[in-house]
Order: C-alpha cells, then structure tokens, then sequence
C-alpha cells in the first residue's frame, strides 16, 4: 500500500526469528512506542505496544518462542508506528465501494487496542467522504473484492493500519441496505466461475 502511495503508519516487517541485531536496527527505525502484531493472529491476539527497546527485545522472543501459530505456520510479525489518540474505523468494501463503516471505541479510560474481541464496542457511523475513498482505493488497488479496511485518524491524519480479507460481519444497522444483497450476488458470482 506504501509503494502504491496509500497512506499507512511507518510498518516494518520481520521474519522471525530475527537476530537481536536485526531487531535493534528495526527498532531504531521508530520514535516509540511502537505496535508489535504477528502477521497471523486475528481479533488481537499477541498485538502488543511497547515503550522500549527491552520490551520489544522481551516481545520478538515471546512471538518466536510461545506465540501459538498453528493456523498458518507463518511467524512473521509487523512493527508500527504507534498513533496516540487515534480513532478507529473498520470500512467495508465489496467490488471496491463502500458499503459501511464502523467506529470501534474503547469502554472509557481502558486500554489502548480497539478489538471488539477484546471488550471495545463497534458502533455503526458515515465516515467523511474523503475516508470512504481512502477505503475504496485501498480495496482496488489490492484488487480484494470483499474487504475490511481499518483507519486510524488523528486530527491531522487518516492511515491504513491493516486490510481483512474475512472481515467480521456486524449486525445489518452497521452497513448499506443492499450490503447483504451485495455480498450475496458476489459469492455466487465467485461461486459460479470456480
């Protein structure tokens, strides 16, 4: 999405395991803290924010040496900058429009993650017109016919922390009124050319 010049966090990617050198170098690339995700995991499992170099050393070998990978096998891991205060939107796109959109919101003064999994609550809003875009741009130029686009907006900023291709599907207050009969018409075309 970088290369392609759509707006994300500063990212590093890993390949673990990682050499401490490695690591420290990929480290020094970022103004901490710093949020550490395995490229496998899903509703935030082992997605970690840390302060220091320690405590991302003490993370980097928790996720080569514990972290659960049985589903894919692949134990990469994303570093990214960390945007305080942002907020968090979950755009849903199919064939490349925009078919809703969610804010997930921390319960107040708890946390940092906005997992809906981990107790944050998803409620159903219009983002700006300008946000929409960014989603439907970023659903194109993957080329993912059904995605899930998740933003992070500060006051000054909108960035594309992460893309799912099997995003969660909320309860129908949440999307477009054709959204069901969209995803409907997209399965079956996909149904009907395999």
């Amino acid at each position: 999405l970088d290369a392609a010049g759509v707006p994300t966090p500063a990212t590093a990617m890993v390949s673990s395991p990682a050499d401490e050198t490695t690591l420290e170098r990929v480290f020094e690339r970022f103004e901490p803290p710093v949020v550490v995700k395995p490229n496998s995991a899903t509703r935030g499992v082992g997605v970690t924010r840390v302060d220091d170099l320690d405590a991302f050393l003490g993370v980097c070998d928790y996720l080569d040496l514990v972290h659960d990978y049985r589903a894919t096998g692949d134990k990469s891991f994303v570093v990214q900058e960390y945007l305080p205060g942002a907020r968090d939107l979950r755009v849903m796109t199919i064939a490349g429009e925009y078919v809703g959109c969610v804010e997930r919101r921390l319960p107040d003064g708890d946390g940092w993650k906005h997992n809906v999994h981990r107790g944050a609550v998803a409620e159903g809003v219009t983002p700006p017109p300008r946000l929409r875009a960014l989603a439907e741009r970023t659903a194109r130029e993957l080329g993912i016919d059904f995605l899930g686009v998740d933003l992070l907006v500060t006051d000054d900023r909108a960035a594309v922390s992460e893309t799912n291709a099997r995003p969660t599907i909320d309860d129908a207050t949440k999307y477009e009124p054709d959204f069901y009969d969209r995803l409907a018409a997209l399965v079956r075309e996909r149904a009907e050319t395999a």
